[in-house]
């Protein structure tokens, strides 16, 4: 996902480092996790708590990323005005910035909320800030799809925060975000391509050609469509849920069916931009459902 241009405020740096856009995205599908662990209402300090700490670690994996793709970042349009690839935050005061905020989230949710919390989402940020940056990105060209499950952890963090567990259903919603993923990002890095061909990176538009991308993102709605079924299926949610999600499948498939039959940028762009409501309005549907089942 796209991050806010870089302000010529020292704050302003370090707010967009943590990437403000995709974070709240992810506290947001954290804290519907939160209010699905449980029939009632969830302890609000649990709620307030772990949302803070997921989006503190959650911020400092984005800076460390930012820290270590700076010179990928600095080759490419879309984030060359990055503070660090810029050179306008030094590597090291990226990385203190990096420990003090993710110290101080793990500190928040192993004391006020629960150590689970705390070791499930520092794996996460381990994921995603090392394994998946250092290793899976500049490997493979489906390094978005290996790696995607550090960015669909968000529902099972947020559900571990309240219920101290991460049963199956926790996970049912993290298969949900990790199906979207794809979709979601090759359509970004199609109308990108340019950017990732100076990057250096394998990312499939220049691996394997924008029809072979467009046919994917195709694919994986389709799959998509199935895996967002399953909550309906096992009787974790009702009509409701499965009236809106097929809705919103529907119109997630039509868009990348246009944009796998009559590939243009505009669509592209319509698409990764529709993926992201997509997801918000699917996540607040099984909010709706769950306290208002039918």
């Amino acid at each position: 996902m796209n991050s806010e241009a870089p302000l010529p405020h020292p704050l302003a740096q370090y707010w967009v480092l943590t990437k403000p856009r995709v974070t709240q995205l992810a506290v947001f599908c954290a804290v519907i996790g939160m209010f699905l662990a449980t029939p009632g209402m969830p302890p609000l300090d649990k709620v307030l708590f772990g949302a803070l700490g997921i989006w503190m670690l959650a911020g400092a994996a984005f800076a460390v990323n930012c820290l270590l793709e700076r010179e990928i970042d600095a080759r490419m349009l879309r984030t060359a005005r990055r503070a660090v690839a810029s050179g306008e935050l030094s590597a090291a005061r990226t990385l203190q910035f990096s420990i003090v905020l993710g110290g101080a989230g793990m500190a928040l949710l192993y004391f006020l909320v629960n150590p689970f919390t705390m070791w499930l989402t520092l794996a996460t940020f381990v994921g995603y800030a090392l394994i998946y940056t250092l290793i899976l990105k500049p490997a493979t060209p489906q390094n978005i799809v290996i790696g995607g499950l550090s960015g669909a952890m968000p529902p099972a963090l947020g559900w571990a925060a309240v219920a101290n567990a991460a049963p199956v259903e926790a996970w049912l919603l993290v298969l949900i975000i990790f199906v979207w993923t794809p979709p979601h990002f090759w359509a970004l890095a199609l109308y990108r391509r340019e950017d990732y061909e100076k990057s250096g990176l394998p990312m499939l538009p220049v691996t394997h050609g924008m029809h072979f991308t467009q046919f994917h993102v195709w694919l994986y709605t389709i799959a998509l469509t199935a895996t967002t079924l399953l909550p309906y299926a096992i009787k974790m949610s009702h009509h409701i849920y499965l009236v809106c999600a097929l809705l919103l499948d529907a119109a997630f498939m039509w868009q990348a069916w246009k944009l796998y039959r009559n590939y243009s940028d505009a669509q592209a762009r319509k698409t990764f931009r529709f993926s992201i409501v997509y997801l918000a309005l699917l996540f607040a549907a099984l909010l709706v459902d769950h306290y208002f089942p039918l």
